[in-house]
């Protein structure tokens, strides 16, 4: 069983963030499993758990600019989040098997999801052992069990476990690029290999309609039950000390 949450108006990187990871520590209380589609407003830079943003990123750069930043309570790399869809699935470890299974199950959904529209959309083989995370973007390139489409990566996502339940939540990129993290890097990073839904259709894609085609595909295996409730985000978790601790 299914709660279904969809987030038309875009919020705050650290709303955003809290609201995950209340989901997360519900899906671990209660055993409920959860997905979430949600924007960010204004357009925000992330960095993953344990990145070393002090080292990688120019934060006087990032402050100049303006830029709404936070830190996410899962790994992986830099993303700026701007014209995407965002899903967030929290749910018990047990109903997917192992972390990596469903790693790979909730990127076989989001597929055939993106197939619906037209998407040659498919999951990157697994390479072997994964190399440790480096420096730039994280849609410069793509491992096993991501989603791909003619070798370019078009989702990126992250994972991380609470207890008995995990999060995995990430980027379906609509439009734009991931320019804004070169640009606040304090070293060259390597060329971005990511594509977008506006260059795969060769048309505009709206929120609304990747949307509907996920809830489509969740609707055909599981029960979507009414909208869920939660106490409003408590965002001091991931405020700047948060963000900007390492």
């Amino acid at each position: 069983m299914w709660s279904l949450r969809v987030d038309l108006a875009g919020t705050s990187g650290a709303q955003n963030m809290a609201v995950d990871q209340a989901l997360l520590e519900e899906a671990d209380r209660s055993g409920a499993a959860f997905l979430r589609l949600y924007r960010w407003s204004p357009p925000c830079l992330s960095f993953g758990r344990n990145e070393p943003a002090l080292q990688r990123y120019d934060r006087a750069e990032i402050e100049r600019r303006r830029l709404d930043v936070v830190r996410r309570p899962t790994g992986g790399r830099a993303v700026w989040h701007d014209a995407e869809v965002t899903y967030a699935v929290a749910a018990p470890v047990a109903a997917f098997g192992s972390l990596r299974a469903s790693y790979r199950s909730i990127h076989e959904r989001l597929a055939l999801a993106l197939r619906r529209l037209g998407v040659a959309a498919a999951l990157a083989p697994d390479a072997g052992q994964r190399t440790a995370p480096h420096d730039g973007a994280c849609f410069t390139d793509a491992i096993g069990g991501e989603v791909v489409v003619n070798g370019r990566k078009l989702i990126g996502s992250a994972q991380m476990r609470l207890g008995s339940a995990f999060l995995q939540h990430g980027s379906i990129l609509l439009d734009g690029s991931q320019d804004a993290v070169s640009a606040v890097s304090r070293r060259p990073s390597a060329v971005s290999k990511a594509t977008t839904l506006r260059e795969i259709l060769g048309r505009p894609v709206s929120f609304s309609e990747v949307a509907d085609a996920i809830v489509a595909t969740w609707s055909d295996a599981v029960t979507v039950t009414a909208p869920y409730r939660l106490l409003p985000p408590l965002t001091a978790g991931f405020d700047s000390s948060w963000t900007w601790r390492r």
